[in-house]
């Protein structure tokens, strides 16, 4: 069955994307950043070992919107909490692997991509950590047979949101790819890799 990996992206506009990064560099630079990043990452990560889709917002602007490359099919990411938001990437109408990714890791290659697949390959679900207690990349082996209770009650944006994460699995067989920096503020963007 065919690979697909979803990456998560927000229309880049000032005050609606990366806030946490806007309130230590002004929204327009962070969202400038997100908008340059967001395009050099989904140029590096065509491969044809996976079908590439984008979970789009806001839902009906990222639809349509020009920033994205016309080519990628699109899905809007819907109501909820990240979780729920995930959850929904997770089910994008596949049955075989999927990874969801957010569009804010300057690190991220092919090679981890595969690595996180190849993973899915004796696994239920995989991880890809961040540095701050949360996570980079998820991934299910069956896109469409996602535990009902996965991604709820995580507590987001804290060093428990892998632990968390993990244990709303119900007893799913867990593989940790690579360790990854997602950029959420300035610090993190100091220390994040040149483009």
């Amino acid at each position: 069955m065919r690979q697909t990996l979803v990456v998560m992206v927000k229309e880049p506009r000032p005050g609606r994307v990366k806030t946490r990064l806007g309130r230590d560099i002004g929204m327009v630079s962070a969202a400038w950043w997100f908008r340059h990043q967001s395009t050099r990452l989904l140029r590096r990560l065509r491969d044809p070992r996976w079908q590439l889709v984008l979970a789009v917002s806001p839902d009906m602007a990222g639809m349509t919107s020009r920033v994205w490359p016309a080519d990628l099919v699109r899905l809007p990411q819907g109501r909820g909490d990240l979780g729920e938001r995930m959850r929904r990437g997770l089910r994008c109408g596949t049955r075989g692997p999927v990874c969801v990714i957010g569009a804010d890791i300057p690190g991220v290659t092919c090679v981890h991509i595969a690595r996180a697949f190849a993973a899915l390959g004796g696994h239920d679900l995989v991880f890809g950590p961040a540095l701050d207690g949360g996570y980079w990349l998820i991934g299910a082996r069956h896109g469409g047979r996602v535990p009902l209770g996965l991604l709820r009650g995580v507590r987001w944006s804290g060093p428990h949101a892998l632990a968390d994460s993990i244990g709303s699995g119900q007893g799913a067989r867990v593989a940790l790819v690579d360790r990854l920096r997602d950029v959420d503020d300035a610090a993190d963007l100091r220390a994040a890799p040149p483009p």
